[in-house]
């Protein structure tokens, strides 16, 4: 049986200093890029970095910080959470990871997904009229070149959204033909399928509502896997969480930063604001995982168990929570959370 994997993610979430201002987005990458530092030296197993592009996430091009992470690091491994294939060049991601994956001495990782915002469709020229076809097409073509570099051989690929390619050479090549792809998901019944079509790891993102929600798309997907002949593949889950020292302290850092961060994407989307009981409620039996160690460690083996997991990841930014904050929650996750965990696990 694989090990589990404890990882964090963070999308370079602008934060505030002292002055209750927002940092600039160059400090911010800088500390993302300490607290990366940080989770390899205390012994968390992965970092990921999102990909956005507005004001209020830092982080437009995580291969380039992951780089700079590989640099300071020795053993964490490093991937994307996740890079927006649908408005990207899937040639030239699979160049920047396989890049990445060399500098790293085989660290690099890719989850691909659709993303829960669209703003780089305008700016990089897409329609939003093409979101389904550009998804489908890219990934096909990916997956197309992955193979191709498994295999030592050229790639041949023809869609609707560019232009051909026939016996064209990817490079770099990864050093060993391997190139660790997920599939982001967000809980659509199709994308669980596609990944099983693709024979890609599958990583679940749960931001709302209690984990076990999630049972029946696991099961979903090792059927589709069995039904075409492919052996397991590894799950993972993406949710929020802040860990301190106490469950009062955990819930009075991140309540602010947590309800403007909410509302200012409600708003974008046509919800209603939050409120302290709909926080309370995720904590207790949603997805959000705040708490003292102790708390975050039993919830988090709860969805390990319940869901049959191979990884489980915190989103461990949460808006304008500051950077000591973030610090503190990171070393204490790493420190405690983890080995407990594997504790509860393991009774």
């Amino acid at each position: 049986m694989q090990q589990l994997e404890l990882g964090l993610d963070t999308f370079g979430d602008v934060t505030h200093g002292v002055d209750g201002k927002p940092r600039p987005h160059a400090q911010v990458i800088r500390d993302v890029i300490a607290e990366a530092v940080l989770a390899d030296q205390i012994g968390v197993d992965f970092i990921g970095i999102g990909e956005h592009h507005r004001a209020d996430f830092a982080v437009s091009s995580p291969e380039m910080v992951l780089a700079a992470i590989a640099g300071q690091t020795r053993r964490i491994r490093l991937g994307s959470a996740v890079t927006v294939l649908s408005s990207d060049d899937p040639v030239r991601v699979f160049q920047r990871f396989a890049t990445l994956d060399a500098a790293s001495n085989g660290r690099a990782e890719v989850i691909l997904g659709r993303g829960s915002f669209i703003e780089s469709f305008p700016l990089f020229g897409y329609q939003l009229e093409q979101y389904e076809t550009l998804f489908e097409e890219k990934l096909a073509l990916y997956v197309a070149v992955l193979e191709a570099d498994r295999a030592g051989k050229p790639v041949s690929w023809r869609g609707t959204t560019r232009a051909p390619l026939v016996g064209q050479q990817v490079f770099p090549r990864t050093e060993h033909g391997r190139l660790t792809t997920w599939i982001g998901v967000g809980g659509s019944p199709e994308s669980v399928i596609r990944a099983a079509r693709y024979r890609l790891p599958l990583m679940l993102a749960i931001i709302g509502g209690n984990p076990r929600r999630f049972k029946p798309y696991v099961e979903l997907y090792h059927q589709a896997l069995a039904e075409q002949g492919s052996a397991p593949l590894p799950i993972g889950v993406h949710s929020h969480g802040h860990v301190a020292e106490t469950d009062e302290r955990a819930r009075e850092e991140l309540w602010p930063a947590y309800r403007t961060m909410r509302d200012r994407i409600g708003a974008e989307r046509g919800w209603g604001p939050t409120s302290r009981a709909e926080f309370e409620r995720e904590i207790e039996s949603g997805s959000l995982y705040v708490g003292a160690p102790e708390t975050v460690a039993a919830r988090i083996a709860a969805t390990v168990r319940a869901l049959g997991l191979a990884r489980f990841d915190m989103k461990y930014s949460a808006g304008a929570l500051d950077h000591d904050a973030l610090m503190r929650s990171i070393e204490l996750y790493g420190h405690q959370v983890i080995p407990q965990v594997r504790a509860l696990l393991s009774a």
